[in-house]
């Protein structure tokens, strides 16, 4: 039996240890807005951005956890390395990024005709990909 899908998204959770930078990079630099925030149990807090119909929940846990990812992107370990958002002003977002210090792993690049590319990566290291087509 397969899943009874109900929205056309799905949310995303981002453990960080630091959620300043995470804010100034999610809501400040890229625009997403504040959802809402929640206390965790063990002490943590979430904070819930909007991103089009997705949640982005980024969390800090009560106590930091025994291990970190690897940054790096695609190349930095296997499993989850990077998301997507599609966007129809990606060289003006990837600039903005970039003029506020954050790295930009892969510049914006055409994959195939039509298709742009860049990759940015957040302050803990886990990269962001900006899509647009067209």
């Amino acid at each position: 039996m397969p899943l009874n899908i109900t929205k056309d998204s799905i949310d995303l959770g981002i453990i960080t240890n630091d959620l300043a930078p995470m804010l100034k990079f999610y809501r400040d630099t890229l625009g997403l807005t504040v959802e809402g925030e929640m206390p965790m149990g063990g002490g943590g807090h979430m904070t819930r951005l909007k991103c089009g119909s997705t949640t982005i929940k980024i969390v800090v846990n009560g106590k930091t956890p025994p291990a970190s990812a690897p940054p790096g992107g695609i190349g930095g370990a296997t499993g989850y390395r990077y998301w997507t958002i599609s966007v129809d002003n990606l060289k003006e977002m990837t600039e903005v990024c970039s003029s506020a210090g954050y790295t930009v792993a892969v510049p914006p690049t055409e994959i195939r005709a039509g298709v742009m590319i860049s990759m940015i990566e957040d302050p803990d290291g886990n990269w962001v990909e900006l899509l647009q087509i067209g």
